[in-house]
């Protein structure tokens, strides 16, 4: 059989079939809720066997890129605040629960340069713009987690422009229905930190009080930088919670 991929020497045939669904899935050809082609089109598109397509899809399942549906087929996943919280959102309480934040307040929504940090995370040159978010986000009905949030300008072109009430509490889900930006992975940097007087005032704590303080780089699906992330979380009753499987 003909291998149309030209893979990496050694690489396992089905991981080129995951890799080329993946790559039609970040250039849009199938959209978050699409249904994918049956095992069979696939494996007759890609010169593979059934079996290859299925461990493709099986493996893009694990990693929550496609949802199988008994009966129906499979479909590209799509961004609800329920995987937000199980794959992108690690505060629990000390007993265990899982909760995402409830509401967002947001004080600020401006176009602005890239400082040198956000302009090394995000790939940007000094002279482009980011969109940045600042907001207040609440858990049991009080401020828990005081927010920044710095997008490119270029691939959120209105979103400095739309009214403060307008920005969601869930922002992934926003970035793939509005602007077709699916975040794929993140990494995170974790450091201990004292409320700074700002931070203070929003939380409504002691300038100085412990704070731990997540920052985040998100990326598409093709590995782009598309937000670069500040929460600064009161942990009282709370901690960071990550499993390595």
């Amino acid at each position: 059989m003909n291998d149309p991929f030209h893979r990496p020497e050694k690489q396992p045939l089905y991981a080129a079939v995951r890799d080329a669904v993946l790559e039609r899935i970040g250039s849009g050809v199938w959209a978050p809720g699409d249904i994918l082609p049956s095992e069979f089109a696939l494996a007759d598109e890609f010169q593979v066997s059934q079996g290859t397509v299925r461990k493709a899809l099986d493996d893009l399942a694990a990693r929550n890129l496609v949802v199988r549906r008994q009966g129906k087929g499979t479909f590209v996943a799509v961004h609800t605040p329920e995987r937000a919280l199980f794959h992108f959102f690690h505060i629990v309480t000390d007993d265990g629960g899982r909760e995402l934040p409830t509401t967002s307040r947001v004080l600020s929504c401006r176009r602005r340069r890239p400082d040198r940090l956000e302009a090394g995370a995000l790939k940007l040159d000094r002279q482009d713009r980011v969109v940045e978010i600042r907001r207040i986000r609440e858990m049991d009905g009080k401020a828990a987690i005081a927010e920044s949030v710095c997008v490119p300008a270029r691939w959120f072109p209105d979103l400095d422009k739309r009214a403060v009430e307008e920005v969601p509490n869930e922002l992934y889900q926003m970035y793939e229905e509005r602007y077709g930006i699916t975040v794929h992975r993140a990494s995170e940097q974790l450091r201990a930190i004292g409320a700074d007087s700002d931070d203070a005032a929003a939380l409504g704590i002691k300038p100085g009080t412990p704070l731990l303080e997540i920052s985040r780089v998100a990326e598409t699906l093709d590995g782009r930088p598309v937000e670069i992330r500040r929460s600064r979380c009161l942990t009282d009753g709370r901690h960071y919670q990550s499993v390595i499987v």
